[in-house]
């Protein structure tokens, strides 16, 4: 069985604005500017488009799944509205050490920087990680795609500096990305041209 490539893109930051407030709602959804053709490019040159995102704003009561579920599906819309393919698969993190809501107070595997949301839907959707990308704007995503085995790009945004989320375990700073950018597109040309 030939196994499929991905580009696994974090969420806030590479897709939508990654802003000092949290994503709540639907109506908030807005897309980033080269989001629609950079994802476009990816899908004709055959990689699946997933996402992986770590959304505490659940593990903090401000938001429960299925309206998470309701932000992504608007997501998708507003993508397949701007001419751009819609994402293949979604993967959302509710978990964090330190949760306000007592289900979700959990050290898990798929909190990035831990790569579990990316071996499950390598899992789940026969993919080759080695020939996949993490694409994110925190050193977490690198991370969680290093050690997922995928080559990484680092979207360079307002919260590439900011002090790092609350990990389980402690976060090596000697990681580099394979490519640092400034955005989706960007990245989206790096990936193609180097395949």
């Amino acid at each position: 069985m030939t196994l499929g490539r991905a580009v696994f893109l974090d969420r806030d930051g590479v897709i939508v604005p990654d802003n000092e407030g949290a994503l709540l709602a639907p109506a908030d959804v807005q897309l980033l500017d080269g989001v629609g053709p950079a994802l476009q490019a990816l899908k004709a040159a055959g990689f699946a488009l997933i996402l992986v995102t770590n959304q505490a704003v659940v593990a903090r009561g401000l938001l429960t799944e299925a309206r998470l579920d309701e932000i992504h599906t608007e997501l998708n819309r507003q993508l397949r509205a701007s001419g751009a393919p819609a994402l293949d698969a979604v993967f959302a993190c509710p978990h964090h050490p330190h949760a306000n809501v007592p289900a979700y107070r959990v050290v898990c595997e798929c909190r990035k920087p831990r790569p579990g949301m990316l071996l499950r839907a390598a899992r789940e959707r026969a993919l080759d990680l080695s020939a996949s990308v993490m694409v994110g704007d925190r050193i977490t995503d690198v991370l969680a795609g290093a050690r997922a085995g995928c080559r990484t790009v680092l979207v360079e945004g307002p919260q590439t500096s900011a002090p790092p989320i609350v990990t389980a375990e402690p976060i090596d700073p000697s990681v580099r990305a394979d490519h640092t950018c400034t955005s989706l597109a960007d990245a989206a040309r790096w990936i193609l041209e180097s395949r």
